[in-house]
């Protein structure tokens, strides 16, 4: 069989095209299309990628900036301020908020002894239950990204404005829920599922431990010599200090007055209103209290709604004086009770006052012997009418 020159198979070819034409090769431009459109996709995912890094990279560093300083918070009030406004101005966020567990009370009390209010910091909320607020918190292990639900996330959003997305950040303990920190903001693509939340986890360990560390240092600061409440020494911090001023009073050959207050009418503020509405009170009136004291005298709460304070080098018209100080210090404006109205307090006031012999010995029975004077001068006070003072005729040796 001859073989064929490249040329006869070219005219072949062109012979068979003409006898069928739909064997002829088809452009490739609607390929060329199709290439095209996933070629613009991948790239459009890959900017969104990028984005997304970028992204993840500048909150990655934000956060350990942010955790170094929670860690250098020296403070209960000081922490949740960088919690809220500090994560707000770092991360660039429309809202922050934080709300804590507190059955017990315990960190309002904490935060009212720290001269803290609540009511300055409208982001913190603290809450007797999560799970009886808002129950889809209770089983959260890590953080949550998505688009804002006012149905499910306004209990954490109880300030505007509203946002478009957020992250709900759990704040865990030994295991144990004990707050949410809620991150919010205007733009629905900021906070995604697809976003990494491991730094966002880290960061509420962190927080949790910080605030565990904050609350442990205002115990620690309170529970040993001071009534975490009202700011004041304790009872066991008053007689230590007495049996020193009575031996400082020998010495100097000066008297010593004590004063004993009792809050008129007190249980009736507990049982109208409420233990937490009567812890304000006394933390109030302990404050007004508290500006009528010269820097060398002693203050304490002595037991539930009495207080007692010791003027060093005091004679008794300078306890009557004091006293009388307070009594209108406390009496002079209402004291507002916390969801309720205002309720005018008034004070029982005995004066009692102290010129230790110059053999005497035993300061811890003059002490008891002085706090039972004014106590019993107290009671005088409330047997003629209470919102007095009533001062004891005895001078205690």
């Amino acid at each position: 069989m001859p073989v064929r020159a490249p040329e006869d198979l070219s005219k072949g070819k062109l012979a068979m095209y003409r006898s069928y034409p739909d064997l002829r090769p088809r452009p490739l431009s609607g390929r060329g299309n199709d290439l095209e459109a996933e070629n613009q996709r991948l790239q459009a995912r890959l900017a969104e990628m990028k984005e997304e890094a970028a992204r993840n990279e500048s909150l990655l560093r934000k956060t350990q900036e942010r955790e170094l300083e929670l860690l250098r918070a020296t403070t209960l009030p000081q922490l949740l301020e960088r919690l809220v406004h500090g994560l707000r101005s770092s991360y660039q966020l429309d809202l922050v908020t934080l709300t804590l567990e507190d059955p017990q009370y315990e960190l309002r009390h904490l935060l009212w002894g720290e001269n803290a209010s609540l009511d300055e910091m409208p982001e913190v909320q603290l809450v007797d239950s999560l799970s009886a607020l808002a129950a889809s918190v209770a089983p959260l292990e890590k953080p949550w990204l998505g688009q804002y639900r006012r149905a499910e996330h306004k209990v954490f959003c109880p300030i505007a404005p509203e946002p478009r997305s957020l992250a709900l950040i759990p704040l865990r303990r030994n295991e144990q829920l004990d707050g949410v920190l809620f991150f919010g903001s205007s733009d629905a693509r900021r906070f995604t599922p697809q976003l990494a939340s491991d730094f966002l986890a880290h960061l509420g360990l962190v927080a949790a431990l910080c605030l565990e560390n904050a609350a442990n240092r205002a115990r620690l600061l309170r529970s040993g010599l001071t009534d975490f409440l009202t700011g004041f020494h304790n009872r066991r911090y008053l007689n230590a200090r007495l049996r020193e001023e009575l031996a400082r009073a020998q010495r100097f050959r000066q008297p010593i007055a004590c004063l004993m207050i009792d809050v008129d009418h007190f249980k009736r503020i507990n049982d109208q209103y409420g233990h937490l509405a009567g812890d304000a009170v006394l933390r109030e009136t302990a404050r007004r209290i508290d500006s009528e004291m010269r820097a060398s005298d002693i203050g304490a709460r002595f037991g539930g709604d009495e207080f007692s304070i010791v003027l060093p080098q005091g004679g008794l018209q300078d306890g009557e004086r004091v006293a009388k100080r307070m009594l209108e210090a406390v009496r002079r404006a209402p004291v507002e009770i916390p969801g309720g109205p205002t309720e005018t307090v008034s004070l029982s006031i005995g004066v009692a006052v102290a010129e230790p012999r110059s053999d005497e010995r035993d300061f811890q029975v003059l002490a008891e012997r002085l706090m039972a004077e004014a106590d019993a001068a107290l009671y005088r006070a409330k047997s003629a009418g209470r919102d007095r003072v009533a001062v004891s005729p005895n001078v205690v040796t």
